[in-house]
């Protein structure tokens, strides 16, 4: 079932970025950095202000209570997460063809699980692995050529795309491999809501990280939610094309690490 889901997904995202990239202008891959539509920017503009307030009540507070806790804790906690994440980059950097890094990425997995106590210290970057460069099915939709589609606001996920929302399918039903290969395959290490909670800690996490980065951007914006829109489509592009240049709102590591000033 999973995998009639998927193929009608990706079927539809196809469909979408080659009647989308017709005009030329909503094409964002590996070879096209073109501009990308707001085919929907009523819709995306309500859903963006419903995010806005669940943020507000629910996210941020979350957060700042998460960043209360010891520098340790929430380094170790992102560690681990991170540590998580590997299992979805793996895959995602062997449909890329990238068999180096791969290999590279499995043995940062392999050294930070065991000697790193489940990635709790990131002992592969103590010994030398190159930095971490996480992937994900959207990604490598776009390294494959595939036009970005319309822009997307999703309720609670946030800014998003046609192609990499079917990514964000991919990522929910065929990235999860380590609640495959631990929770399902009963290794005893892991259960049901270690799985669920990593998940939500991740969301948490980033949100912890860019609480004032987040509030400078509103807060120095004249539209708030155009400049989200263009930092989440930038970075989307250099992730895909691998890119380390910085552009004018964001360095080249991750959402997680937003440059406003």
């Amino acid at each position: 079932m999973k995998k009639i889901l998927m193929t009608s997904l990706i079927s539809l995202i196809l469909a979408s970025s080659v009647s989308a990239g017709t005009d030329g202008e909503n094409s964002l891959s590996k070879k096209n950095s073109g501009h990308v539509k707001d085919c929907f920017e009523n819709l995306n503009r309500a859903t963006f202000k419903l995010n806005q307030v669940l943020d507000s009540v629910i996210f941020e507070p979350v957060a700042k209570t998460y960043r209360i806790l010891p520098s340790p804790v929430r380094a170790g906690t992102s560690n681990t997460l991170d540590n998580l994440s590997t299992l979805l980059t793996i895959p995602n950097n062997i449909l890329q063809g990238e068999f180096k890094k791969a290999g590279i990425n499995t043995g940062r997995f392999i050294v930070n699980t065991t000697v790193g106590v489940v990635g709790l210290f990131d002992v592969a970057k103590k010994i030398g692995f190159p930095g971490y460069e996480k992937e994900d099915y959207g990604q490598t939709l776009g390294a494959m050529g595939v036009g970005a589609g319309c822009y997307i606001v999703l309720p609670v996920l946030g800014p998003s795309t046609v192609r990499d929302t079917v990514g964000s399918f991919a990522n929910v039903l065929g990235g999860d491999v380590w609640y495959n290969v631990t929770v399902a395959n009963n290794t005893q290490h892991f259960s049901d809501f270690d799985y669920y909670a990593s998940r939500l800690g991740t969301g948490i996490d980033f949100r912890a990280k860019n609480i004032d980065s987040l509030n400078n951007l509103e807060k120095n914006s004249m539209d708030f939610y155009a400049s989200v829109r263009s930092l989440y489509l930038q970075d989307r592009q250099q992730k895909i094309a691998n890119s380390n240049s910085i552009t004018e709102t964001q360095n080249d590591s991750d959402w997680e690490e937003i440059e406003t000033q």
